[in-house]
C-alpha cells in the first residue's frame, strides 16, 4: 500500500494594531480568540491577498500584509476533533485605516483590541500569543 501523506487545511491570518497599538481579535465558536483572516482560496494570488481579503470581510479595516510572522500547526483539543489539523500562517500587517472603528462579520461571536499585556491571559491558542509577540518586537 502506497503511503499517502496528510493533506491539512492552511489557514493565513494577519495580526494589526490599531491606532493605539492594540491588536484586533476575533472570538470564535469554540469562545477562543484568534487573529483575523481565514483558508486560501484559488481566487488569491498570493497568501498575502488572501489575509488582506480576510481582514476586510471580517472586520472591515484595509490592510497591507507585511513580513511573514510564524508557520506552525494547530490541533484542537483531542475530545472536540481528534484529528484535526491546521496549519496555520501569519502575517504582520500594517492597518491602512487604523482610526476606523473595526466591525465583526456574521463569521465571529466577538471583537476585541487587546493591549500586549493583555494578550497572555486570552484563552486562544499559544501560536497565535507567539504571533504576536513577533510583531510587537519588530513594531
Amino acid at each position: 500500500m502506497a503511503y499517502t501523506p496528510p493533506a491539512w487545511p492552511v489557514s493565513v491570518k494577519g495580526v494589526a494594531l490599531d491606532s493605539r497599538r492594540r491588536v484586533l481579535l476575533l472570538k470564535n465558536e469554540r469562545e477562543e480568540w484568534e487573529l483575523p483572516g481565514g483558508r486560501l482560496e484559488v481566487t488569491d494570488s498570493t497568501p498575502e491577498r488572501t489575509v488582506e481579503r480576510e481582514i476586510e470581510e471580517e472586520t472591515g479595516w484595509t490592510v497591507k500584509a507585511g513580513p511573514l510572522l510564524d508557520v506552525w500547526i494547530y490541533q484542537p483539543l483531542p475530545e472536540t476533533l481528534p484529528d484535526r489539523r491546521v496549519v496555520i500562517v501569519t502575517y504582520g500587517c500594517t492597518v491602512l485605516t487604523p482610526d476606523t472603528e473595526p466591525v465583526v462579520s456574521n463569521e465571529h461571536k466577538e471583537l476585541g483590541l487587546f493591549t500586549a499585556e493583555e494578550v497572555p491571559e486570552l484563552t486562544m491558542p499559544e501560536g497565535y500569543k507567539q504571533s504576536i509577540v513577533a510583531w510587537y518586537e519588530r513594531m
